[in-house]
């Protein structure tokens, strides 16, 4: 039985059953007035139990046009409608996987809330993943094509270009699997952004659902002499209109850059998907600046890894 997501399902419960062992998705009111799960008469109450129903294909594809519409208007979303919100984040991947195909041609991937302040800041537990499309890519030393909708803060971040597949039927992968399929590291500045007003209140299912808020990225040199162990004490500056505004480590990333990609071969493995040759990967930020604004000129600095940059457009008139 399919019906659309985040309907309530009315069951009838003894008084008395054990309920510890309903799944953790699951949650009942009583609606009887009492506190608890006490013997009263009648013996039999009605308690409305709220079930995620599966998310069909036909939910996900307007999900995603939602998105896509949000994402062409620059005009933010409150939320999905109760009916096509994603009600865990394997249902906000189904809604992704959709969205990916409106958005053109892929080249790689980005992780987000791979730091603990991140995680913090977007009410969520762990990292995800989104999709990165060729019309995110911004030369580096260019301009953006457009202000962000909702989110304005730039993100330092080693990215990686691999040079040989990751096939998904290989997995699981371990460290040397996934560090010898990489061609180069790529210093980079990610500018996210969500096509919801309030992202930081959504959850994980539905910033998961838009694209794990994928938007530009910035690419600098490639560099094919670096130590993977060094990663995670190399030091990046983020620097706007030439002040210094932030300063961190790849140790902000999971521990280290090269973690977080190892965490994403494995994670699109488990759903069959694969890491290929060329693709870009965008590890996670390592350092962010408070506030960023229209006009504003942004440099990141690695260091012996190399520089990137890239302005931020005016204000429309």
């Amino acid at each position: 039985m399919e019906r659309a997501l985040s309907e309530t399902a009315k069951v009838t419960l003894p008084a008395l059953m054990d309920l510890t062992g309903l799944p953790p998705w699951v949650s009942v009111i009583v609606k009887a007035g009492h506190r608890g799960l006490r013997a009263v008469s009648p013996p039999l109450r009605e308690l409305p139990v709220t079930l995620p129903l599966m998310m069909t294909d036909d939910s996900a594809r307007l999900a995603a046009r939602a998105l896509y519409t949000a994402w062409q208007t620059g005009r933010p979303l409150d939320g999905l409608p109760d009916s096509l919100r994603p009600a865990d984040v394997a249902a906000g991947y189904r809604v992704q996987r959709a969205l990916d195909e409106l958005l053109g041609t892929p080249v790689g991937w980005k992780i987000g809330a791979t730091g603990e302040g991140a995680q913090q800041l977007l009410g969520v537990a762990g990292p995800f993943y989104g999709r990165l499309f060729e019309s995110f890519v911004v030369a580096d030393g260019g301009t953006l094509p457009a202000l962000p909708a909702t989110m304005f803060i730039a993100e330092a971040e080693f990215a990686f270009r691999l040079g040989s597949d990751l096939p998904a039927e290989q997995a699981p992968f371990s460290r040397s699997d996934v560090l010898a399929a990489v061609a180069a590291v790529v210093p980079a500045l990610e500018l996210p952004d969500s096509r919801f007003g309030d992202f930081r209140a959504l959850g994980a299912p539905q910033l998961v659902a838009d694209d794990a808020c994928a938007r530009f990225i910035v690419l600098g040199p490639a560099c094919t002499d670096w130590d993977p162990d060094a990663l995670a004490n190399h030091a990046v500056t983020i620097l706007v209109n030439g002040l210094e505004a932030a300063r961190g480590n790849g140790g902000t990333v999971l521990g280290n850059p090269c973690t977080a990609l190892v965490w994403l071969a494995n994670e699109l493995a488990a759903t069959g998907l694969s890491l290929r040759a060329g693709d870009i990967v965008m590890s996670g930020s390592c350092a962010v600046p408070n506030t960023i604004r229209a006009g504003d000129y942004l440099e990141a600095d690695f260091g012996t890894l190399g520089r990137v940059s890239v302005t931020l457009p005016d204000p429309p008139a």
